[in-house]
């Protein structure tokens, strides 16, 4: 099973990849930044550059026990998904 959320924050795509097998996957404008294999929870990491140049830290959190759910972070910041 395969499940995909993208986001777009700012001038940015974020767009995060979790499979049963292959792991978990980051992608920020098409760019894998980080890959992980959780079995009951993920923490993935990467950054952006914003609209004003500036580099902000992103930070995901997977997990769930029966439905897998997706928590964005930039710069501290929980970001919701629309």
């Amino acid at each position: 099973m395969k499940s995909e959320w993208t986001i777009t924050y700012q001038t940015s795509e974020i767009k995060v990849v979790n499979t049963w097998f292959n792991g978990e996957f980051l992608f920020v404008n098409d760019e894998l930044q980080d890959r992980t294999f959780g079995l009951y929870q993920s923490a993935l990491a990467g950054h952006l550059i914003n609209s004003k140049g500036e580099r902000e830290m992103i930070k995901i959190r997977l997990g769930g026990a029966f439905k897998i759910k997706c928590y964005i972070f930039i710069d501290d910041k929980f970001i919701s998904m629309k």
